[in-house]
């Protein structure tokens, strides 16, 4: 099961293995609060491309095409299906937006849809 919490969520205790997806590191939240098991920087949409995006959901299903091309063949990908495998997995991101992100584009390539 892969759920999916912004890093300034409090954590729970089933959030799982607790996966923090963005290149950099949320502003203003610890390290201890965050609770990250594994910062998976390899699996953050490119500069370039994040810089496109910009976070306008207009450009959301664009966006999750270029970003899931992007990951095609990414190792971390693979050890991310199988965490998620294996037990609860929980997808952390710091944008503010909970619909229109990379969190929610990997949510959905490990699910299959």
């Amino acid at each position: 099961m892969v759920r999916l919490k912004r890093a300034y969520d409090e954590r729970s205790e089933d959030d799982g293995t607790r996966v923090l997806v963005d290149r950099i590191w949320p502003r203003g939240v610890t390290k201890e609060r965050a609770a990250i098991d594994w910062w998976a920087k390899g699996l953050a949409p490119s500069e370039e491309l994040r810089k496109w995006f910009g976070h306008d959901p207009k450009r959301f299903d664009e966006f999750a095409e270029r970003y899931a091309a992007e990951l095609e063949g990414n190792a971390d990908l693979e050890r991310l299906r199988r965490l998620a495998a294996e037990g609860r997995v929980t997808l952390v991101f710091g944008a503010k937006d909970r619909e229109h992100n990379q969190a929610v584009v990997l949510k959905r390539l490990l699910e299959g849809s």
